[in-house]
């Protein structure tokens, strides 16, 4: 038989009267409790990674020398490549300008010797019409001497690399000061040259035009080949015979023939040669100082 307090009780269940949780629950309980503690475990962990203590001043002084010692490094590879460049763009403005100052020289030369006797000769002219009246004068001498007065010689330089050099501004690349006043002296010179050629033409026009009042134009050009012959080809004795010679001349008016003396004086032909002389020495000496900066190896 039963006893009445063996009954269920609705509100007091009978199973697991001790209290006990069931085996198969014990596991997933234990999972969801050790879950909580391993995320915080991880997070701690990950926590500490960021910190990995203070920087000190040294720290930050030898960052600092790294980025300064880079950037200065490189500051200096760029100086030195531009340093090469730079000199090899003077190499070759060196070497097209000897070549520019080669070609004045020999320029030069010509224009030297011919303006050298052409003053000889025109000082010859001024002395015959100081001591003597034209009439008395062999008139071969007349058209010989009075050739030169209207002589044409021009000097024209090979200047293209220098003004080239000076409009773009790589002058600059001559670093040697020395070789740079050559430079700036010789462009001076031939500057200067210039404008005495450029005011010669302007007498020298008005020279032609008094020298034809005076000589044939028949025995001017005789007079003209006679030079020629006797300068390049040495031959003296065609000069010889033209000047003891008599063509005939226009007039002997001494008037006419002392402006056109006073006119070929004006000319400066014998400044001209000077300045020639110079421009002649600048050039030699510029062509060595070139080659010796630049075009050595």
């Amino acid at each position: 038989m039963t006893n009445p307090g063996d009954e269920e009780n609705p509100k007091h269940p009978t199973n697991n009267q001790s209290g006990k949780v069931p085996d198969g629950i014990k596991p997933s309980l234990e999972k969801e409790a050790n879950t909580p503690n391993q995320e915080t475990e991880n997070m701690e962990v990950h926590h500490h990674g960021h910190h990995e203590g203070k920087k000190t001043w040294r720290s930050y002084f030898w960052e600092f020398l790294m980025l300064f010692l880079a950037v200065f490094c490189g500051f200096l590879a760029e100086y030195k490549l531009e340093h090469v460049i730079e000199h090899n763009r003077a190499k070759e403005f060196a070497a097209l300008m000897v070549n520019d100052l080669a070609s004045d020289t020999a320029q030069l030369n010509d224009y030297r010797q011919y303006m050298n006797y052409a003053v000889g000769n025109v000082d010859s002219l001024f002395n015959l019409l100081s001591n003597n009246d034209p009439k008395d004068i062999p008139t071969g001498k007349l058209y010989y001497y009075g050739l030169f007065g209207g002589t044409p010689r021009v000097f024209i330089p090979n200047d293209a690399t220098l003004q080239q050099m000076k409009g773009s501004g790589s002058i600059r690349y001559f670093t040697n000061k020395k070789l740079n006043s050559a430079v700036a002296n010789y462009d001076q010179l031939c500057r200067k040259m210039r404008i005495t050629e450029d005011n010669d033409m302007l007498i020298f026009t008005e020279v032609r035009k008094i020298r034809g009042q005076i000589f044939v134009s028949k025995y001017n050009e005789e007079a003209n080949t006679v030079f020629r012959s006797n300068f390049y080809q040495g031959n003296h004795s065609a000069l010889d015979a033209f000047i003891h010679s008599n063509p005939p001349v226009l007039t002997y008016d001494k008037g006419i023939f002392n402006q056109y003396a006073e006119m070929v004086r004006s000319r400066f032909l014998f400044t001209k040669l000077n300045t020639a002389n110079a421009l002649y020495q600048h050039a030699t000496d510029l062509i060595g100082e070139l080659k010796k900066e630049y075009l050595r190896e």
